[in-house]
């Protein structure tokens, strides 16, 4: 796989752990420097480290993703650290299991706010760089819970489900306005096995690959770091406007 130009620099939000930090690592590992986003400072730290190591540039915000000014300040300091900004990948999320008659109203917007405005924020605040320089790639993380509404029936996400929702309609909305230089995907995980668990159990979650996923087996954070890296690396890429499952074929959700 070709990266376009090298170097290339990628903004990661949530990229401190999990998914997010295996994104960043694979893009460091393909010859981005990267700009990492997170509230957690120590894993923010460790993980700068390990990119360090293995040989790429890397800056870290400790911010709060749902703040556009912190998304402004954030890439008007990476452009000016590293010259430009060829990818952004919107990965920071927060999961909400209450249903509609627990949640509250405060619960409700920071959970839009967190993993859906959070988009916005990035995108609104990148794109103006990407425009300049000739082009761009915009990836988001949204969920299979877009698309069912939930892992299960008995644990209601439905706030985390329309906020995942909103970035597939962002994504091909902006894919329209953005293109033909700036490419916009999502990407839709179902049940991944991070290094920290899961709201599933380990259990349930073995329980499950076996009665609902034709791989038989959770998703691992390589099987949607390797997609990532597709998206904001592959030379030519004539996808863009996409929200691209990645769950096992997860039939029984």
């Amino acid at each position: 796989m070709k990266v376009a130009r090298e170097p290339s620099v990628a903004i990661v939000t949530g990229g401190a752990r999990g998914i997010g930090r295996r994104c960043a690592l694979t893009l460091a590992r393909a010859g981005f420097d990267i700009a990492l986003v997170d509230l957690l400072r120590p894993e923010l730290d460790r993980t700068a480290a390990e990119i360090r190591e293995i040989g790429r540039d890397v800056v870290t915000f400790e911010a709060d993703v749902s703040s556009f000014s912190n998304a402004q300040r954030i890439a008007d300091e990476t452009v000016a650290h590293f010259g430009r900004v060829d990818v952004l990948l919107n990965n920071a999320g927060r999961s909400m299991p209450k249903g509609i008659l627990e949640i509250t109203e405060d619960e409700f917007d920071r959970t839009i706010a967190i993993n859906l405005k959070s988009c916005f924020n990035y995108i609104r605040a990148v794109a103006p760089a990407m425009q300049a320089q000739g082009g761009g790639r915009i990836i988001s993380m949204s969920s299979l819970n877009a698309h069912t509404g939930g892992v299960t029936a008995a644990v209601s996400r439905f706030a985390y489900a329309a906020a995942k929702a909103g970035i597939i309609g962002m994504t091909k909305a902006l894919a329209k306005e953005l293109g033909p230089k700036i490419l916009v995907n999502a990407i839709c995980p179902g049940v991944i096995e991070t290094e920290l668990g899961n709201t599933l159990t380990r259990e349930r979650g073995a329980a499950l690959a076996q009665a609902g996923i034709a791989l038989q087996r959770m998703g691992k954070p390589d099987d949607v770091a390797q997609l990532v890296l597709f998206l904001a690396a592959s030379e030519p890429c004539f996808m863009t406007g996409q929200a691209l499952v990645v769950d096992g074929f997860q039939f029984n959700c």
